[in-house]
């Protein structure tokens, strides 16, 4: 098994959301169900939950629980309810969740909750009766990738921003997290409540928001052809950086900028682990990357939801927030390099 993790860790990219509502289903030995049991439902079938899923495998193995874990197909609420409801139904004894939609799915988790322990993890559903959230401050972690924008175009420029879709919470705290840096803005009181993000172009200090770009439902096809209409309107302009912020987004960045032969002249920020924007810093190609914990997203709510499996009460904080980490070319202070990330994944998988 420890092999089987590093493989993940070392080879599988990261973060978004989905397509239409059949399910995967991955589950352990059939010994294992004498155990008592517990789940985690992600939002989507993106690489990224594969790391997710190597954490909850290790915290398996040292809990004495069984670890159902499912990634819905589609990030389609609905398509994710299904799966929910079916969990409920096989008497898990709890359950954690990566929300598809937190606003809209708020009436229906906190019926879920009142059934079963409810965690949420990786997005947030804050108005919801979970008992916590594990994950990333996904403000700050847009902050960050501000400061690399900063750092990439110190004189300014324009920014084109990329994300799966604005309605997660996740989605919209990195975006506002990145303008908010770049207009030198305060942070907000709650970060869970947030202004509506830009609809158009505005400007941010000394940086110019082209456009927030979205790609749900079709992902990576849509996300390449964003970031080519994004080069094709900014031809003109000197200094551009196109950020992106869910895992597929930075390659689907890299893709549009090399077949547009710009390779060196147009910036690239990104967020999560994906080998291609891994690749790409040691390249040269990607200026640096924002990453999240995923092994600890699984390995933590795997932890938290043993303790209920077997009685317990959750008497934890109701936000435990997963540090993030900033990958770039040559590390230094604040920052690690590809080579160094690899070897903190790997020791995880010990």
């Amino acid at each position: 098994m420890r092999r089987t993790y590093l493989l993940l860790i070392l080879t599988i990219g990261l973060t978004g959301c989905g397509v239409k509502s059949t399910t995967t289903v991955t589950v352990t030995k059939s010994s294992e169900s004498e155990k008592p049991t517990v789940a985690f439902v992600s939002n989507n079938p993106d690489p990224f939950w594969s790391i997710v899923e190597a954490g909850c495998r290790k915290a398996e193995s040292e809990t004495g629980v069984h670890v159902i874990f499912r990634k819905p197909v589609s990030g389609d609420p609905a398509a994710q309810q299904e799966v929910l409801d079916s969990l409920v139904q096989r008497a898990v004894k709890a359950i954690a969740v990566s929300v598809s939609d937190p606003k809209n799915q708020t009436a229906y988790l906190n019926e879920l909750a009142a059934k079963v322990p409810l965690l949420a993890v990786d997005n947030d559903a804050p108005a919801s009766n979970r008992l916590c959230y594990i994950g990333t401050d996904n403000y700050s972690a847009g902050r960050a990738a501000g400061k690399l924008v900063k750092q990439a175009m110190p004189s300014g420029g324009v920014v084109a921003l990329f994300v799966g879709q604005t309605e997660s919470l996740n989605a919209h705290q990195r975006c506002q997290g990145v303008l908010d840096e770049l207009a030198d803005a305060t942070a907000p009181a709650d970060v869970s409540k947030l202004p509506a993000l830009p609809t158009g172009a505005g400007q941010f200090g000394k940086y110019k928001l082209h456009k927030i770009f979205t790609d749900q439902p079709e992902g990576t096809t849509r996300a390449v052809q964003n970031s080519t209409d994004a080069l094709l309107a900014l031809k003109a302009e000197p200094n551009v950086c196109l950020v992106g912020l869910w895992a597929y987004n930075p390659p689907a960045n890299l893709t549009a900028v090399k077949d547009a032969g710009l390779l060196g002249k147009v910036k690239i920020v990104g967020f999560d682990e994906n080998p291609v924007t891994l690749q790409g810093i040691e390249d040269g190609h990607v200026f640096a990357t924002v990453v999240q914990d995923p092994f600890n997203f699984g390995y933590e709510s795997v932890k938290a939801m043993a303790g209920l499996a077997k009685g317990g009460k959750y008497l934890g904080g109701k936000l435990r927030a997963v540090p993030h980490r900033v990958i770039t070319k040559s590390g230094g202070e604040g920052n690690i390099t590809v080579a160094e990330y690899k070897a903190q994944e790997a020791k995880k998988a010990k």
